[in-house]
């Protein structure tokens, strides 16, 4: 059974950082493993912020280039999205996916709360 475990949101004045983490279970990142990170702010659709490929190729959405960084350690099993310079349109709750391009199988985390304060 994969889970996904996100952490590391908060209260965050504007011009902080954070980092999310994203802690896998029951499944392997380094091998047919796309992760992504996704935000849902009130009122809005859920958007696709940042995704990287188990060979390392990175994609960022254009309202967090250059203020984002996504990561993973594949021996911890644990995916990581570094936010810079949090403007208070980026308070959402974030969300972590996995995708297994092999099974076609999506997994998604619980979600956690950043909010910036302007």
């Amino acid at each position: 059974q994969v889970q996904l475990v996100e952490s590391g949101g908060g209260l965050v004045q504007a011009g902080g950082s954070l980092i999310l983490s994203c802690a896998a279970s029951g499944i392997t990142f380094n091998i047919n493993v796309i992760m992504d990170w996704y935000r849902q702010a009130p009122g809005k659709q859920r958007e696709l912020v940042a995704t990287i490929t188990s060979g390392g190729y990175t994609n960022y959405a254009d309202s967090v280039k250059g203020r984002c960084t996504i990561s993973t350690d594949n021996a911890k099993n644990t995916g990581y999205l570094r936010m810079n310079s949090l403007k208070p349109e980026d308070t959402a709750v974030y969300y972590c996916k996995i995708r297994n391009v092999v099974l076609g199988a999506n997994y998604w985390g619980q979600g956690t709360q950043v909010t910036v304060s302007s």
